[in-house]
């Protein structure tokens, strides 16, 4: 008897082309394209019409690559939406910001990368400078963001060591850690006192914190920070003043999840 196949070869490569797209890699030729996939020139320009034509890839006409098309965003904007950890979340989220006067965002873990899924602004003074124009649906690296820090902080070791081999740590702002050993210190700092920091290391100016939220099975599901401009808050103040604040508002999310402390 003839096994039956049990995927679709054509969805698994239509899949594997869009996710070549990143963020070091924002467009693509259809050579770069073969390479990565290991597939013919001429196979990789079928795929890629077939999803330039449905509109999950636009091509640019200056230097003939491929980049994501609004397709894409549309859907992850939904999945974003679909959420129920979004969903859960939202209310408190814009109360906490709306009672600190900062801004208060909520990402999860991607591989190496924070995928911000809510984000509730504020018009603080100072607020501007450290906006980096981020929105739903923005990817920052995790390792110099508080959420991050926070994310990675309660991975198994292994899964954690493997994501950071993948790593580039370069310098993104002015204290920006760019050792396993420093990043190591600051994951042991993140679990036993149960707060993330960023003190300048993603952007100049930039500083935050950031708790986890706890999901049923005991494991964080995802982080949320509050955001300050170095002008508003030593990093010491931040902690002392505003984290009991955040973990109050991260363990209201975490009880809606079905969390039950030990």
């Amino acid at each position: 008897m003839t096994a039956v196949r049990s995927s679709s070869q054509s969805l698994e490569r239509g899949l594997a082309i869009l996710s070549a797209f990143r963020p070091a890699t924002p467009e693509l030729g259809i050579t770069e394209l073969a390479k990565t996939l290991g597939l013919s020139r001429s196979t990789s320009h079928r795929y890629v019409s077939t999803l330039a034509r449905l509109g999950y890839l636009d091509q640019n006409a200056r230097t003939r690559k491929y980049r994501l098309g609004p397709r894409v965003l549309d859907l992850g904007f939904a999945a974003i939406n679909s959420m129920e950890l979004r969903q859960i979340s939202a209310p408190y989220l814009q109360q906490l910001a709306d009672d600190t006067g900062h801004t208060v965002n909520m990402g999860i873990l991607d591989g190496t990368d924070v995928v911000y899924i809510e984000r509730c602004r504020t018009s603080q003074p100072g607020q501007r400078e450290i906006d980096l124009n981020l929105h739903v649906g923005s990817r920052l690296p995790a390792y110099c963001t508080s959420m991050g820090k926070v994310l990675l902080a309660y991975l198994e070791p292994e899964r954690r060591e493997t994501l950071l081999e993948t790593v580039d740590f370069v310098d993104r702002g002015p204290n920006t850690i760019t050792t396993r050993a420093a990043l190591d210190a600051e994951f042991d700092r993140v679990r036993a006192t149960g707060v993330g920091v960023n003190n300048e290391e993603l952007a100049y100016g930039l500083r935050s914190i950031a708790v986890p939220v706890w999901g049923q099975s005991g494991d964080p599901v995802a982080a949320i920070n509050l955001a300050v401009h170095r002008s508003a808050a030593s990093i010491g103040d931040l902690v002392d003043r505003l984290s009991p604040r955040l973990r109050r508002t991260a363990a209201g999310i975490s009880a809606l999840l079905g969390y039950r402390p030990a």
